[in-house]
Formats: C-alpha cells, structure tokens, sequence
C-alpha cells in the first residue's frame, strides 16, 4: 500500500474518533478534528508530514506505483 494512502486512512480516522469523541464525550473532541485538518494543509504547503516520517520509520507504505508491486 502506497503512505499517501495510508495517510489517508490515518487522517480519516482521526478524523471520525474526533468526532465521536465530540458527540460521546465532550466538544472539546473537535480539537482533534482541527488539528488533523490544519496537518493536512500545512503539509500540502511544506511538504512536511510528520505521520509519513512515521510511516517510513516503521517500513510502511511504498513511494510509488511500481514500488507496491515488489
């Protein structure tokens, strides 16, 4: 699976968990959902992608295309 991907994934997620944490227990949850928010277009700007770091770290996600398919 390629990181921009899984990025998606990760930031979707969040993303969902804020928002059940805003309506379960608190509206503070939505802090979550800025913050995934603001991550997201600081990082189409910079470039920058902290949980992409993360990612290669690990070893998860692949650049490209022809990468996945090894």
């Amino acid at each position: 699976m390629k990181t921009e991907s899984l990025i998606r994934i990760l930031a979707g997620s969040f993303v969902l968990l804020g928002v059940a944490l805003a309506h379960f227990v608190s509206p503070w949850g939505l802090l979550l959902v800025v913050f995934v928010g603001v991550n997201l277009i600081q990082s189409a700007f910079t470039g920058f992608c902290p949980a992409e770091m993360i990612f290669k770290k690990l070893g998860w996600g692949c650049e490209g295309e022809a990468a996945c398919k090894r």
